[in-house]
């Protein structure tokens, strides 16, 4: 028997194996909707997972009017569109030269930059303090979007060194006998290629972004620059807490996340064929 006939075969079960991992891998996302929709005694006591038995979107109301929700959220998003704009960009171009440019120290550069990925934030942080004070960025949304870019452009540049690296050298080759010069050629016909990779890193390094604590954390103290992540922490009152307005919180937080993927779904599934594409 064939390996696509045991396939055949053994279809229902692979797709009940496939239905049961969906639904536990999406259920604590259907748990917190619903954790975002009850008071605390349902939450804690007489219905803490079931449906809820009256839908309290007065928490979300609460959630966005009395927890500073509001700036919060745009704090994060502003942080985390710059950081994937500015991530992607040196990214992309310094990928670019190493895998397709031949110049002096070029792997050393590389090496250099890969190397980031081995340096735990909590080593550095101190010196990172030092440094955004001395650079006269306390306090200042400019404090968190400066190292998000450097701390995800290590693994960036080493994802799109890869992708460069499986597109046929014959194409810029092509290009260059046609007259385009090397920005054409990168802009107009490397670009196009990589978009699902890009596609990729933009959802990798958002959510770095988006969901970062520890230097927010140590850099932030200022309540209208505070993000997400931060402003949840501060949620909790000294006696007594409602979770369900937190619950709210952290759904609108979990928003733009699960929005981003959507949207960008097709192109990373796109990512794990580009290679094969582009050689066929």
């Amino acid at each position: 028997m064939s390996w696509a006939m045991k396939l055949r075969k053994n279809q229902p079960f692979f797709q009940i194996f496939l239905w049961a991992y969906a639904i536990i891998s999406v259920y604590p996302l259907i748990w917190m909707i619903f954790y975002s929709l009850k008071n605390n005694n349902e939450i804690f006591v007489t219905n803490p997972f079931g449906f809820p038995t009256h839908l309290r979107f007065e928490n979300y109301v609460e959630a966005w009017t009395r927890f500073n929700v509001p700036v919060y959220f745009f704090n994060s998003m502003l942080v985390s569109v710059l950081t994937v704009v500015g991530t992607i960009t040196l990214a992309v171009m310094f990928s670019y030269a190493c895998a397709r440019m031949f110049w002096k120290f070029r792997e050393t550069a590389r090496t250099y930059v890969i190397i980031g990925l081995f340096v735990p934030i909590q080593v550095i942080i101190i010196p990172l303090a030092i440094l955004v004070r001395d650079f006269h960025l306390s306090n200042t949304l400019a404090a968190l979007i400066v190292p998000y870019i450097a701390f995800n452009l290590s693994f960036s540049t080493l994802v799109f060194y890869g992708f460069f690296r499986t597109i046929p050298i014959e194409l810029e080759e092509s290009a260059c006998i046609d007259g385009a010069s090397i920005y054409q050629t990168f802009r107009r016909i490397i670009l196009p290629i990589v978009k699902p990779a890009i596609a990729t890193m933009i959802i990798f390094v958002f959510l770095n972004a988006w969901n970062e604590f520890t230097i927010a954390l140590m850099l932030i103290t200022k309540e209208s620059l505070k993000t997400l992540p931060l402003g949840l922490l501060f949620f909790q009152g000294q006696f007594t807490t409602d979770w369900g307005a937190m619950g709210a919180a952290m759904t609108i937080a979990s928003l733009p996340t699960v929005l981003l993927y959507m949207f960008f779904s097709r192109q990373v599934e796109n990512a794990l064929t580009v290679g094969s594409a582009v050689k066929g």
